[in-house]
Parts: C-alpha cells; sequence; structure tokens
C-alpha cells in the first residue's frame, strides 16, 4: 500500500498539480493580503470600475487563445520547430491587433456604462499584450515538456511582485489604477524569465505557413475559450448595466472572496491536465487510467476545500475583510459552492482536445452558455417569469438583483456540468 501510494506521489501529474497548486497557494497568501488592503482602502465604485477593466481584459486574452500553444503541445516532434516557427509571428499578429481593437472599444464600453472614467484603465492594461509575444513559444515548450516547475516559480514571483505593487498603490489611493497597473508593469518579468529558461530561439524570418493548420486546429478550441470567458463574466456584465457600478462592485468582491481562491486550484489543475493525457494517449489504457486519476484527486482535494471555505464565510469576510463587505457573504458562500463541479467538467473538455474533438466540447460549451445566460436574465430580471419584486425592491434596493444572479450561478453549475462530465466520460470511455 505505502509503495503505491509513493508512486501516485511520484507521478509526473501529481508534481506538476503540486507545483502549481504551492504557487497558486502563494499567490491566493499574498493575495488575501491584497484584498484586505484593497478592500480598506477602495470603494464599492472603485471594485465595479475595476471588474469592468478586468473583463474586458479577459476577453481579450481569449481572443489569442485560438489553439497555438494547444497545438504545440499535441504537435509530433518532427514537426515541431516549423510549427513554432510559423505560431511566433502569428502570436505578435494576434496581440497587436488584440491591442488596437481593446483601445478602439474603450471608448463605446465607456459609453454603454456611462462611465468616462474606464477609458484609460482599459486602454492601458492592454499595453501587456505588446510584451507577453517575445517568449511565448518558449512558455509553450516548457509547458509540452511537463517543466510546470519553472511557470510555477516564474508566476509566483511575477504574483509576489504585482501584489506589492498594487498594495502600495492602493494605499496611496490611486483607485482602479491598484487593479490595473501591476499587472502590465510585471508583464515584462514572465516574458524574460521564460526566454531564458527554453532555448528556442527565431532563426528565420517572417512566414505564415501552418497558419491555416493553427486556425483549423484552434477555432474550435477558441470558440470553448470565448463561451467560457462569457460565461465567466457575463454575470459582470448584466449586473454592472441592469443594477449599477456600486452593486457590481460588491458582487465582485463576493465573487472574488468566494470563487477566487477555488479557481487557482482549479486552473493549476486544469493546466496540468492535458500535457498529461497527451503524454500517454497512444497508450489507451494508461490514457484511461491517467484521465480517471485526475478525476480522483480533484475529488479529493477541491470538493472538501470548497466546502470547508463556504461554510467559513460568514466568519472570516466581517473579520478579515471588514464590517462594511457582510453584505456580500450571501454571495460568498453561493458562488464559492458553484465551483464544486467546474473541475469535474474542466477535465472532461480536456480530454475531448486530448482525443482530437475538440469540435465536441465546442458545441457543449456553446449549449451551456445558451443556458446560463437564460438563468442569469432571470436572475437579475425577475419579471420576465411573472415575479412581482416591488416588494424585494423597496426592502433590498437593487441588492436582490446580485442574490438572486448568485442564486442563478450555483444552479445551473450544479444541474449541468455533472451532465457534462458523464456524457463526455462515457463517450470516450464507453464501456467504463
Amino acid at each position: 500500500m505505502i509503495t503505491v501510494i509513493k508512486q501516485k506521489l511520484s507521478s509526473q501529474f501529481i508534481r506538476n498539480i503540486g507545483w502549481l497548486s504551492i504557487s497558486e497557494i502563494i499567490y491566493r497568501a499574498l493575495r488575501l493580503g491584497l484584498v484586505v488592503i484593497i478592500a480598506r482602502f477602495l470603494t464599492s465604485y472603485d471594485y465595479g470600475l475595476g471588474a469592468i477593466v478586468m473583463t474586458v481584459r479577459e476577453f481579450s486574452i481569449t481572443f489569442a487563445n485560438i489553439g497555438i500553444g494547444a497545438k504545440i503541445i499535441q504537435a509530433e516532434k518532427e514537426e515541431l520547430e516549423d510549427l513554432c516557427h510559423s505560431a511566433y509571428w502569428l502570436t505578435w499578429i494576434v496581440f497587436f491587433s488584440l491591442f488596437v481593437i481593446q483601445s478602439i472599444a474603450a471608448f463605446p464600453i465607456a459609453w454603454f456604462y456611462k462611465s468616462p472614467n474606464l477609458i484609460l484603465p482599459i486602454i492601458v492594461s492592454g499595453i501587456a499584450y505588446l510584451v507577453w509575444p517575445i517568449s511565448l513559444i518558449q512558455k509553450t515548450l516548457i509547458q509540452r515538456e511537463n517543466r510546470l516547475k519553472v511557470i510555477a516559480i516564474t508566476d509566483s514571483i511575477q504574483n509576489i511582485i504585482a501584489t506589492i505593487l498594487a498594495a502600495v498603490f492602493a494605499i496611496f489611493g490611486l483607485g482602479v489604477w491598484s487593479l490595473v497597473l501591476p499587472s502590465v508593469l510585471a508583464a515584462p518579468i514572465e516574458t524574460l524569465v521564460y526566454y531564458r529558461a527554453h532555448p528556442w530561439r527565431l532563426t528565420g524570418g517572417f512566414t505564415t505557413k501552418n497558419w491555416s493548420r493553427i486556425l483549423k486546429f484552434g477555432y474550435n478550441i477558441l470558440g470553448v475559450s470565448l463561451l467560457r470567458t462569457l460565461r465567466n463574466n457575463l454575470d459582470y456584465l448584466l449586473v454592472g448595466r441592469f443594477a449599477g457600478i456600486n452593486e457590481l462592485g460588491l458582487y465582485f468582491f463576493g465573487f472574488n472572496a468566494g470563487l477566487g481562491i477555488s479557481l487557482s486550484f482549479i486552473n493549476a489543475i486544469n493546466s496540468a491536465i492535458l500535457p498529461h493525457l497527451c503524454a500517454v494517449r497512444s497508450e489507451w489504457s494508461k490514457f484511461k487510467k491517467s484521465y480517471f486519476s485526475s478525476l480522483k484527486i480533484i475529488c479529493v482535494t477541491i470538493v472538501p476545500f470548497v466546502v470547508l471555505q463556504s461554510s467559513l464565510a460568514h466568519i472570516y469576510v466581517p473579520i478579515v475583510f471588514g464590517q462594511k463587505w457582510e453584505p456580500a457573504i450571501p454571495i460568498v458562500i453561493l458562488i464559492c459552492l458553484s465551483a464544486i463541479p467546474r473541475p469535474f467538467a474542466d477535465a472532461a473538455s480536456q480530454l475531448l482536445i486530448a482525443v482530437g474533438k475538440p469540435h465536441l466540447d465546442l458545441r457543449w460549451n456553446l449549449l451551456f452558455t445558451m443556458l446560463f445566460t437564460i438563468a442569469i436574465l432571470i436572475g437579475v430580471n425577475l419579471q420576465v417569469i411573472g415575479v412581482d419584486t416591488s416588494v424585494l425592491s423597496v426592502y433590498l434596493g437593487e441588492y436582490w438583483k446580485i442574490i438572486c444572479v448568485a442564486i442563478s450561478v450555483l444552479l445551473v453549475h450544479l444541474i449541468f456540468l455533472p451532465l457534462f462530465t458523464l456524457w463526455a466520460t462515457r463517450y470516450i470511455f464507453p464501456k467504463t
């Protein structure tokens, strides 16, 4: 028994998760201190502005996920160098285009939310896009080689610096800029580290060769990423529009305090699953074993942590963040519980990609996004299902809207994500 445990703990997948989890623990420990500081120095309005800026940034970054990384990780060894050379130039085109588009989009976004203060922060937040392409191929190759220790250490260094900067900016009264500037100023750090950590270098001039292969492979992945990003931010968009910037700030705080820590561990596992599965996909028995082992690891790590965090929310929120955030406690609990089925569905998505069926993942994500959108719209506007909200508005103002949105988020995840996980698993392993 002891030997079996040692073998499991010595696996590359476990080590990768370990390094990424350590990185996330360091980040979240720092982030916790940062959130405490920001919660005391920033207003809910600043939080609301920050939520919009970061939502725009996340959408832009998602458009960069056109399958370049996944294709490099999945590629055969003999085609790797040629593919990396093409991918390098494609990466520059994509990120430069995103910076220009985001800068232009800042103006209609500010008009939509009736807040001119959004324009400059949105533009400045995109400057990092002009730095990342320098070493993105090196980072992907490091991930392909399962050297996630390098990524974990780099993330930790960058997060430490960004967290310190954000805290200093918040203390000195920079408001929303304390949420915008740190990630931009810290961007060159990871670029330098990844560039030095891998020997790959560009050996030729500009080329469009293999772009069609990459895009053909990646459009399904991009579609899934866009739909996932839409789901992750749709509640922000609707709350900010229909309930107001202040209510969005309260909801955004509750979301980050509830789901932020859990999502860190979920993302760590998710980052490790695809290279882990691709490494053994030629051996079906090992491939199958690796997938189910991943589900077991998720079950014994994520689920207990989420349950514990949600059960203690009423204790740690007022103590750690301050009494003014007590109204966010129900949101913290509801959103936190929605994290339980997420990593299982993410693992199922990676399974479909690993076997070359990203189109099925795209179809599922399209369906789930539709269901999620309907649920959020009902939550923010109960009148559409015949509920009289006049009494709620008298006693709770616009607060009832963010509570209903949080309930909608929880229900749609608890109902539909397990169904997808079960279907995908049975589809790939029909006799299991």
